[in-house]
């Protein structure tokens, strides 16, 4: 499975912004999708995860309420709409999939993408 994710940018305080993650390959439906995130000099931080089926989803606790993941199987893409942005949300942003739980370390993850740059001015 090959992982592409776009979206990222700058924004200021209070925007909006949505990443996407187009998976490869015909196994992305049966894989729990996420998101991370890496700020500068930092490890890299569960941000959410939705299953499989997209039934159920899980959110770190600095971005519950705010941000928003769902998943379209039908394009392969998971997405991450995120809202009420805030500066310390500035990282690199990395979706990820594999047969991995709810709330999964970054050592459970069996794919990752390439990272997309999301930056919030105050």
């Amino acid at each position: 499975v090959q992982l592409q994710a776009s979206g990222g940018g700058l924004v200021q305080a209070g925007g909006s912004l949505k990443l996407s993650c187009t998976a490869s390959g015909r196994t992305f439906s049966s894989y729990t999708m996420g998101w991370f995130r890496q700020a500068p000099g930092k490890e890299r931080n569960f941000v959410a995860t939705i299953s499989w089926s997209g039934t159920n989803t899980v959110y770190a606790d600095s971005v519950k309420g705010r941000f928003t993941i769902s998943r379209d199987n039908a394009k392969n893409t998971a997405y991450l709409q995120m809202n009420s942005l805030k500066p310390e949300d500035t990282a690199v942003y990395y979706c990820a999939a594999g047969g991995m739980s709810l709330r999964p370390s970054p050592y459970d993850v069996s794919y990752w993408g390439q990272g997309t740059q999301v930056t919030v001015s105050s």
